[in-house]
């Protein structure tokens, strides 16, 4: 287990990735970015993705919630 400061630095530039794949369209931006840490660091390269991959299964659940709710809506009428 990585220790608290390469868990800090991993989250944030899991932060930092996911604005910059954002804006630019590159949905797989991550990964290069995972190699390049990888070169220099395996901690902190599985740090980041895991703090990537946990970042991008919440923003599915959250899509998902939103067209179920968006489907249910639909069927009452409302």
């Amino acid at each position: 287990m990585a220790d608290d400061s390469v868990i800090k630095m991993a989250n944030q530039l899991a932060e930092e990735c996911l604005a910059v794949q954002k804006q630019t369209g590159e949905d797989r931006l991550f990964m290069e970015v995972g190699n390049v840490l990888g070169a220099s660091s395996q901690t902190l390269e599985e740090a980041f993705l895991t703090a990537i991959r946990t970042r991008m299964a919440e923003q599915k659940g959250r899509q998902f919630l939103a067209a179920r709710l968006k489907k249910h809506r639909a069927e009452q009428g409302g």
